[in-house]
């Protein structure tokens, strides 16, 4: 094979001028210069190894091109799939999967959402933006609690607040005799709490055109209650986290800080020179400031957007929040949460969600799920509150967790005082 390839090469030599330096392609040999004038040399002699040279060369710029057109290839699939790399795997498709618009032009992206209902019919676009309220109120609620929720919402002017009523006992038809029913949106769950309901339907991108966020109990008095007052008052005293303060007479106050305060407007902090927990000046935490409870809370758009990633999946009683809920306050928390005196609620204190004698439907179906019920005296309510118990204790030691495992976080609230540190680290 060899011998016949050099007879074959010897018989049909390279068309080339005797001597290349004296050819007229001598010039662009020198243009070129350097290895480039070399391989021109190597071409006008008509050997094997020139051949097996050539050969090499134009593999070599074949595969050159061939790379860099798939480099080529690859930063342009990189530049594709780049926002799609931290998602992991589709379960589905068993493809990557992308976190949300990245792939799509951004003039189309609309990041957020809102609960304005739509007409069906054509609407103008603007005057629907200038009619939008402004706040939005969320209880979850039982009809047994009917009158009661109906004299909330009327202190909420349907002009500036979208009211949210979450249905634990699945009943909605026989509210639609109030007049503000129609306007409102209902949400129907049974036997959840409005933490529960938070969490799934309130996400801050779907809340994000609200700047007050009430996630109210339904147990409340508002005979001495104004909604458009209370949120001009957290606006103008700089509030991001903040409840209407109690009644005296209400029932279950757990919180000296919490009780109404007839001389203020408003109130931050409270002293307290006697018992277990010391209140002074120096107290820079829970329970003496930076504290409202999950009864009545209100939310900046914000400090919700903050809180809501607080909120535990499986802790559906929202104990414990209250301790940490000022890291959501944007702030100093002893600046930015607290507690409005001049628009103040009564707590009632009714049990509806798990109440002994309200719930008989929760009870029935706790049995089916194994939970103790063998005893005719079995109190619905005392294992709701065993249960809160246990939430709260869970919940406070995943934050004791979160924090070691995090060396970058820094907390800014170390406990200035003693008497106060059991509340603020437990």
């Amino acid at each position: 094979m060899l011998l016949e390839f050099r007879k074959l090469h010897t018989q049909t030599p390279l068309n080339c001028p005797p001597s290349c330096e004296d050819s007229p392609t001598h010039e662009m040999t020198h243009l070129l210069g350097g290895a480039a004038g070399r391989w021109w040399k190597y071409l006008c002699q008509p050997s094997i190894a020139t051949l097996a040279a050539v050969t090499i060369v134009l593999t070599l710029f074949l595969s050159s091109v061939f790379v860099n057109q798939q480099a080529a290839m690859t930063s342009v699939m990189e530049k594709l799939t780049s926002p799609l790399k931290d998602c992991g795997n589709c379960a589905v498709t068993r493809t990557q999967c992308t976190k949300g618009g990245e792939l799509l032009p951004r003039g189309i992206i609309v990041g957020t959402s809102d609960l304005q209902m739509r007409t069906l019919a054509v609407e103008d676009e603007d005057m629907v933006m200038k009619i939008t309220p402004k706040n939005l109120l969320v209880m979850a609620v039982g009809i047994n609690q009917k009158e009661g929720v109906d004299q909330i919402v009327q202190k909420f002017p349907l002009s500036n607040f979208t009211i949210m009523l979450f249905h634990y006992d699945g009943i909605t038809d026989q509210w639609n005799d109030l007049p503000w029913y129609n306007q409102s949106i209902h949400i129907v769950a049974l036997h959840q709490t409005k933490w529960w309901y938070a969490k799934r339907f309130m996400h801050p991108d779907i809340v994000e055109q609200y700047n007050y966020i009430f996630l109210w109990d339904e147990d409340l008095g508002v005979k001495n209650f104004n909604a458009s007052r209370y949120v001009q008052i957290m606006e103008e005293d700089g509030m991001e986290i903040s409840q209407p303060a109690l009644d005296p007479a209400s029932v279950d106050i757990h919180h000296g800080i919490t009780v109404r305060r007839p001389k203020n407007r408003s109130h931050k902090r409270i002293y307290k020179a006697r018992g277990l927990t010391l209140c002074t000046e120096e107290s820079n935490g829970p329970p003496c400031t930076g504290w409202v409870e999950v009864m009545a809370p209100v939310f900046s758009r914000a400090a919700w957007r903050c809180t809501w990633h607080m909120i535990q999946n499986d802790l559906v009683h929202g104990w414990g929040l209250d301790f940490k809920i000022g890291y959501c306050s944007q702030g100093i928390r002893s600046e930015k949460v607290g507690v409005i005196d001049d628009e103040y609620v009564l707590h009632k204190g009714i049990p509806s969600l798990g109440g002994p004698h309200n719930n008989r439907t929760l009870a029935s179906e706790l049995a089916l799920t194994g939970a103790p019920n063998t005893t005719g005296d079995y109190d619905l309510r005392t294992e709701v509150r065993r249960r809160s118990g246990a939430e709260m204790k869970a919940f406070l030691q995943r934050w004791r967790n979160a924090v070691k495992a995090d060396p970058d976080w820094i907390d800014p609230y170390k406990a200035s005082n003693e008497s106060s540190q059991g509340y603020h680290t437990r």
